[in-house]
Formats: C-alpha cells, sequence, structure tokens
C-alpha cells in the first residue's frame, strides 16, 4: 500500500490565520449600515482545515485493576497479609470484597470484616521476608 501523509505548509497556516484576523469587507459597503434587503449577513464559512485539533480525553474514574486483582486472588484463596493504619498485621485468605471492605478468612481466629480505609497496604503472605532471612546480594567467595 502506498499511503500519503499530507501535511500543512508554514505558509497555509499563516494564511488562514491572517484571513481569519481581517474584518469581512464584503458587508462593510463602505457606510457600516446592513446590507441590502435589511436581512444581517450570514456568518462566513470557515473552511475545514487539514489539521483537526482534538481534545485529549481524561483518563478513566475506575480502572477496574482492583477488583481484578481482589478477584484473582479470591479464586487462588491466595494467603495475603494485610497492614493496617496502626502497623497492626493480619494474615488470612480474602473472601469476598465491595466498594468499602474486606472479609478475611483466618485458620486459626475468627474471621474479620475490614473497612478499607483502614488498610495501609496488602501483600502475598509468601512475598514476606522474615527478619532472620537476609537475602545476600552477592555470594560470598573465598580464595585460599
Amino acid at each position: 500500500m502506498n499511503r500519503k501523509l499530507i501535511r500543512t505548509t508554514l505558509a497555509d497556516v499563516k494564511a488562514r490565520r491572517e484571513a481569519a484576523h481581517q474584518p469581512n469587507r464584503t458587508n462593510d459597503r463602505g457606510n457600516g449600515g446592513p446590507p441590502r434587503g435589511g436581512m444581517p449577513s450570514p456568518r462566513p464559512t470557515q473552511q475545514p482545515s487539514s489539521i483537526q485539533v482534538r481534545k485529549r480525553q481524561p483518563p478513566p474514574a475506575e480502572t477496574h485493576a482492583e477488583i481484578y486483582y481482589y478477584k484473582k486472588q479470591i479464586d487462588a484463596h491466595t494467603p495475603m497479609v494485610l497492614v493496617l493504619q496502626d502497623g497492626e498485621e493480619i494474615e488470612g485468605t480474602i473472601e469476598w470484597y465491595d466498594r468499602g471492605a474486606l472479609k478475611i478468612n483466618r485458620r486459626s481466629a475468627p474471621n474479620l470484616l475490614i473497612l478499607k480505609r483502614n488498610i495501609k497496604y496488602i501483600f502475598k503472605a509468601e512475598e514476606r521476608v522474615s527478619p532472620d532471612r537476609v537475602e545476600d546480594p552477592e555470594p560470598h567467595v573465598v580464595e585460599s
């Protein structure tokens, strides 16, 4: 396929700008009065420009990423850790969610209904790093 890109030149843009800024002289008739017939003059029609300016659409208010994440964790029964605003950690699986709360099932403790506004962040329990397990970025090499 052979497609041709059409671009306006700087001269075209300047000519359109000047034409838009100049008053319409055909209706002046020299005395400033209305044209013959007593009817007001029709508005000058502008030529459609080859450059169409589109307003940028704002991003959607709801991306559904949170809903997708909760659904994925519920279906997989993934053990999660919820860190509350005061620092308390609650471990369990998410049974269900709604706009403002999560229901957490725990094995050795009662189930909880936690309001989302009290949650600081959530992560998977398997990603927890214990204080005694420190990962070394570089292996130690002993030379003899």
